[in-house]
């Protein structure tokens, strides 16, 4: 069955209900329903409160959406067939006055390799785990259904979280196809996170999770005009995620404003005894992380620049001229800026990504090797008897969906051929040095040196460094290609660079400072409402009214 037979089955199962006293007069004193391209969770739950709408009409209208747009932007790989039951159980909930959290009733879409233990697959791209059944909910997907989040569906991605070719691209999957941007006909969407960007950027849902081990939240969030917040590995299990890395993966929000952003945040961060790294949280509960949405955040901080961390290229100047700007604006909030506050290794970080097998190359392919093999351990369903690294790669050079030689599988091939996985002693070394280009050497040398409370960088050039400590980054939407911008395209004819597709300004800081992040992008965000000033070619058309009027 196609997604969009599927969906419209599902909307046929529930009937609309009449519009209530309170509905028309909500409807009467707005003047419209919300559009939901912009609307974010306090509109929402208004709404949802006072019975202007309820959550079966609001995730109606997502799936309409979704339906709309998905043979074009492929952002979502299925539709959870269970999204609308799951919306009117929540809207007997909230008629009894039971409210599990600030988020009770509203949808949001997971990557799909975030596990659910439901009727949706939870396969990375690949058909090999097309049928492959978990022992329950992934904590993060579990934390959301338990404060009365609607799973919506599973978000398409770039396969395997972008680690298995050299020459694939952003948002391919062979479950899911090939997502594209909404800002620009046939955009790259980023990755590996593609599908959450865009799904979030055009309302497919309220918001979206993701995941990142370096770049994977930040980036499709920058490309598609989001708020992405990558917290520091460890405040959010990564328990039941296809992994790459537990050094480096970490999970978070992707949402359209910082707000929503740290409504989401405030949900799924956590400790979990099946992720030992969340044990390292300096608290037994995690913030309310909505209680640092201040718009003088920035008064007194001291923000560094490190600029030996990005070299301006040919076609970078829009980028660096707003980014010139978003300092202004920033010294302007009563913030401290400064400059040359540089990685004091940088030079090695260079050498070392340009190596064949660097120190932080090594890490990821050990990791890779133990961790998958701990996921696959856990299914209990496993229809193509995928147990390790080899299985996988057996299986994709001999399916033909998969789309092997034309994609390749070069990262596995090197992973294997490394010859060990991370409990050698090899692999110890290799992650204490890359560790140390990240931190000492990298955010962390940078925040003691300079007295920091924060680094700043362009989104395009901040995961990397931070990416090998672990440590949090928040973009916020900046800027946009003008629409003179000469187009150019990546290997596989995406467009790479061209009018309208936003750019971001990453904000960086040391462990566990997602607190003080959020309160600097939402001043600034506050200040500019960058996303405002441009829109995506490709939105759907359907809204709540649509379906309330039905």
């Amino acid at each position: 069955m196609t997604l969009k037979a599927a969906a419209f089955l599902a909307l046929l199962s529930f009937s609309t209900l009449d519009l209530s006293t309170a509905r028309r007069t909500f409807h009467e004193v707005a003047g419209c329903y919300p559009d939901l391209l912009e609307v974010g969770a306090e509109e929402l739950v208004a709404g949802l409160e006072s019975g202007a709408w309820t959550s079966v009409e609001l995730t109606k209208a997502y799936i309409l959406r979704i339906v709309e747009t998905n043979s074009v932007l492929r952002a979502v790989t299925e539709i959870n067939p269970d999204a609308l039951s799951i919306a009117a159980a929540l809207d007997a909930e909230r008629a009894n006055g039971t409210i599990r959290s600030a988020l009770h009733g509203i949808p949001m879409l997971i990557k799909n390799n975030i596990a659910t233990n439901d009727q949706m697959n939870n396969t990375a791209g690949s058909y090999s785990l097309l049928g492959a059944k978990v022992p329950r909910d992934a904590t993060v997907a579990s934390k959301l259904r338990r404060a009365g989040v609607v799973l919506l569906g599973k978000s398409n991605l770039s396969q395997w979280a972008n680690f298995r070719s050299s020459n694939s691209s952003n948002g391919w999957s062979a479950h899911g196809g090939q997502v594209t941007g909404a800002y620009y006909p046939n955009m790259d969407p980023s990755g590996s996170s593609s599908g959450s960007g865009v799904g979030s950027s055009i309302g497919l849902a309220f918001a979206a999770l993701g995941t990142e081990t370096d770049g994977s939240i930040v980036s499709p969030s920058s490309a598609n005009n989001l708020v992405g917040i990558k917290p520091t590995v460890g405040l959010t299990s990564r328990s039941l995620v296809i992994p790459i890395s537990e050094h480096q993966d970490t999970v978070g929000p992707m949402a359209r404003s910082v707000s929503d952003a740290a409504y989401v945040l405030s949900i799924i961060a956590g400790k979990d005894e099946n992720d030992n790294y969340t044990r390292a949280q300096p608290w037994d509960a995690p913030p309310d992380y909505t209680q640092a949405l201040n718009f003088s955040s920035l008064r007194g901080a001291r923000i560094g620049i490190p600029r030996n961390g990005f070299t301006q290229g040919p076609t970078d100047q829009p980028i660096f001229d707003a980014f010139d700007a978003a300092i202004q604006i920033l010294k302007n909030a009563g913030a401290t800026i400064v400059d040359n506050a540089n990685f004091s290794a940088w030079d090695e970080v260079v050498t070392d990504d340009d190596a064949i097998r660097g120190n932080g190359t090594t890490v990821l392919e050990a990791d890779f090797i133990s961790n998958l093999a701990s996921y696959l351990s856990q299914l209990t369903s496993n229809p193509n008897n995928i147990r390790s690294l080899s299985d996988k790669s057996n299986f994709t050079h001999h399916t033909a969906p998969e789309e092997y030689p034309n994609r390749n599988t070069a990262v596995w091939d090197q992973s294997l051929s490394l010859g060990y996985n991370n409990s050698d002693s090899r692999f110890w070394e290799a992650y204490q040095y890359s560790f140390s280009f990240g931190g000492e050497g990298g955010v962390l040398g940078a925040l003691k040196a300079h007295n920091l409370d924060a680094l700043v960088l362009p989104t395009d050039y901040s995961p990397g460094v931070p990416a090998r400590a672990g440590l949090p980054i928040i973009t916020v939407p900046m800027g946009f290609y003008p629409s003179n911008t000469t187009v150019m395209e990546s290997r596989r004819g995406l467009v790479t660079v061209g009018p309208n597709i936003p750019f971001g300004l990453s904000f960086l800081g040391a462990q566990w400072p997602e607190e003080t992040l959020i309160g600097f992008a939402y001043a600034f965000e506050q200040r500019t409402h960058s996303r405002r000033k441009v829109k995506p070619f490709l939105k759907p058309s359907t809204q709540l009214a649509d379906v309330i009027s039905t």
